[in-house]
């Protein structure tokens, strides 16, 4: 069972992220533990999370949504958690999946706020209302309950009326438009450098946070600090630019990806190197035979994001997303085009690549589970 729990926490550390340019929700990783009329459980379970990211993809019809996890600095000693499960928190947390905090005060709302994305939560957050009012508005605030299909999200506020997507807040785009570098060595978050001291026991594993995708930072006495070590960071310079773009295939959006100014990506079968987008989980035999191991190559320069083709069989280019094969562009290998806000890249039939905001739904009924392998003795059906 120990295996099975480990397999499962590795799935939900797929849909960790602190990057804004891919986290869907922000939640308190301190409280969704301690649901434990989820399932009956010990006190507190890190599982858990993976009812919680199950139950936003179904909420948002996506496969593989990421989530903003931040934690109070406690957790990582916290005894109601096997050592296994803290040795896990410490180890996202070094790494940049999570975000750990002294205290957590109402830093998850801080997070929201700026990034424009829904709170996970139970409670109302009504010590903070005079601070963040919108926690009042319906649809920022989503409860995880029990139903009988599995745990849903529900709004606190409202009756589930469809919500409009909110705006990252005016403070928020101007940290976000900077790249901040933190005085503490150790930093993964705000390092411009990638070294750091060996604090912990994975430190020589440690992975740095890109300046593209470098969380928010806290505003405490009006300055911008680091959240995880509390010192003033330094202003680095502009950060670059990025788009956000969608795989959808088959109707289904399987993952997100960024383009930046300083880092093309890309899309293929099975991209050599890292930081490529692979596909070929999802590929028929058909496309994997048509699509090459890497196809695509998306890249972001003066505004305008440019694709071009480095396949062995082409691609295709569907001005404003047409489903008109006689207005379809074909790409063949090395050659480039800059794409419209609407045009789709389509690698094979029913295979598209376009920016995120094209798609507003993610088209699939019922997202992958990260609880495929959890122990079924470890669960019991929710709603009873």
């Amino acid at each position: 069972m120990r295996f099975e729990v480990s397999k499962v926490l590795d799935a939900i550390e797929v849909r960790l992220t602190t990057d804004p340019a891919l986290a869907r929700a922000v939640v308190d990783l301190s409280e969704v533990v301690r649901y434990a009329d989820l399932d009956g459980g010990r006190p507190a379970s890190l599982v858990r999370l993976g009812l919680l990211v199950d139950a936003l993809g179904r909420l948002v019809a996506e496969e593989n949504v990421p989530v903003y996890a931040v934690a109070p600095r406690g957790l990582i000693s916290d005894t109601d958690l096997t050592s296994n499960e803290r040795m896990v928190v410490r180890r996202w947390a070094d790494d940049g999946k999570i975000e750990v905090v002294p205290q957590l005060d109402d830093r998850v709302l801080e997070v929201a706020e700026m990034l424009g994305l829904p709170v996970l939560t139970r409670d109302r957050e009504d010590r903070f209302r005079d601070r963040r009012p919108w926690v009042s508005d319906p649809g920022r605030l989503l409860a995880l309950v029990s139903n009988q299909g599995g745990p849903v999200l529900v709004p606190r506020v409202g009756r589930g009326e469809v919500t409009p997507p909110v705006p990252r807040s005016p403070l928020g785009e101007r940290l976000l438009a900077r790249i901040w570098s933190c005085p503490a060595p150790n930093c993964t978050s705000y390092s411009t450098s990638g070294t750091g001291e060996a604090d912990s026991f994975f430190s020589d594993m440690r992975t740095f946070t890109s300046p593209v995708s470098q969380p928010p930072p806290a505003l405490r006495a009006g300055a911008p600090t680091c959240p995880r070590h509390g010192e003033r960071l330094k202003d680095a310079g502009a950060r670059p630019t990025t788009e956000v773009f969608s795989v959808r295939i088959d109707g289904v959006i399987r993952q997100r990806f960024v383009v930046s100014d300083d880092q093309p990506v890309v899309v293929g079968r099975a991209p050599e190197g890292g930081g490529g987008v692979m596909l070929g989980q999802w590929l028929t035999d058909d496309a994997r035979k048509w699509i090459s191991r890497g196809h695509a190559q998306f890249s972001l320069r003066a505004g305008e994001v440019t694709v071009t083709d480095v396949s062995t069989n082409g691609s295709g280019i569907r001005p404003g997303g047409s489903l008109d094969d006689d207005a379809r562009i074909t790409l063949k290998r090395d050659e480039s085009r800059v794409l419209a806000a609407e045009d789709v890249v389509e690698l094979y039939a029913g295979v598209n690549i376009g920016r995120s905001k094209l798609w507003s739904t993610g088209g699939v009924v019922q997202p992958e589970s990260v609880m495929a392998e959890a122990p079924t003795m470890a669960f019991r059906p929710v709603g009873r």
